[in-house]
């Protein structure tokens, strides 16, 4: 390994990669990152403005480069001289009707970005999968990375499309490609308030008052830019870790975000019979208007389930302490209500 890092992020304007660009920034790095449409820019520079007062000159770092991780010619240039690749790049959601638009960016996109790492030498690769991709055995009490694919119990488009990009990673690893695989947990955040996750503060501070029961494992965004970055510094390879920093309810979540707003916590318990309306009227409803639905089949029966990660492994080979998720949390309400103010 070289001492001097050059470093290429995909997904730099979507969650992960734009507060690890701002974390690559604050350590004295000047990353590559990758983006489709300028438009998108500036969400990026709004969450540079969570880590430095002076966050314009630390946002002018990043070296922005056009480009799709499923046209391979407008890759060519952003691997030029690249040392170490963030793959952050995914469509994420439980419609039907992405189906093949995630199979052609998570699987394609990353087999791409492999063969390109390979093509240049990459010395180190970190691919930001998910927990989706992990077997849900519910005989364990804890879901860790010994716990392999499972079809049977990973049937959904979404996790099947992650699973596929990790083959694609494992793949270069035998080729000789140095690989690091993260899994992580439900990912909590700020500046993408619109999207995913980002909805929960959205609908606390406007008093949403349903809330459900499931269980699963939660991580800040900042840890989840931090980890990775302390994996690709490190002698680790060809491993793969789970980030998760606590495992709590939805009900939980939804409760510190609406006490950190002063808002009144949901109250109203929604049973799966009226989860599954829910899916049912939304789905109606984005057949009628073109937008995509809050909820879906998936989510709806993922937030009545409970499944517990263990976080062991990663804490162990780095000796990482996780920030409590409620102080995760009470920092993002307050991006929250800056960006809202």
């Amino acid at each position: 390994m070289t001492t001097k890092k050059n470093i290429l992020v995909t997904g730099g304007t979507g969650l992960v990669g734009s507060h690890l660009l701002a974390y690559l920034c604050l350590q004295g790095y000047k990353p590559r990152a990758l983006y489709r449409t300028s438009s998108h820019l500036e969400k990026v520079k709004n969450v540079f403005s969570y880590y430095h007062t002076n966050y314009q000159e630390l946002y002018n770092a990043i070296e922005w480069v056009k480009g799709d991780i499923t046209d391979i010619p407008s890759l060519e240039n952003a691997f030029i001289n690249i040392t170490h690749v963030y793959h952050c790049a995914a469509v994420v959601s439980f419609r039907r009707e992405d189906e093949n638009l995630m199979r052609k960016v998570n699987i394609e996109g990353t087999a791409n970005m492999v063969n390109l790492a390979l093509e240049h030498t990459v010395e180190k690769f970190c691919y930001v999968s998910s927990i989706a991709t992990l077997d849900k055995n519910d005989k364990a009490t804890y879901i860790d990375e010994t716990h392999e694919w499972n079809p049977e119990n990973n049937n959904y488009d979404y996790a099947i499309s992650k699973y596929g990009g990790e083959m694609e990673v494992w793949r270069g690893s035998q080729e000789g490609l140095p690989v690091i695989i993260v899994h992580p947990g439900v990912i909590l955040g700020s500046g993408f308030w619109n999207h995913n996750t980002g909805r929960f503060f959205l609908n606390a501070a406007q008093n949403f008052s349903y809330y459900t029961t499931g269980v699963t494992g939660f991580v800040g965004v900042k840890e989840v830019a931090e980890l990775l970055v302390l994996l690709m510094e490190s002698s680790l390879f060809n491993d793969q870790f789970i980030l998760v920093s606590e495992n709590t309810s939805f009900q939980y979540v939804m409760t510190e975000i609406a006490l950190a707003f002063g808002t009144k916590p949901p109250h109203r318990k929604v049973t799966p019979f009226l989860a599954g309306i829910a899916w049912r009227l939304t789905w109606i409803q984005s057949k009628i208007t073109g937008k995509q639905p809050m909820i879906t089949k998936h989510s709806a029966q993922a937030a009545q389930q409970f499944y517990s990660y263990s976080s062991h492994k990663i804490q162990q080979a780095l000796n990482y302490t996780f920030p409590s998720l409620k102080d995760s949390i009470a920092e993002y309400a307050k991006a929250y209500q800056k960006d809202h103010s």
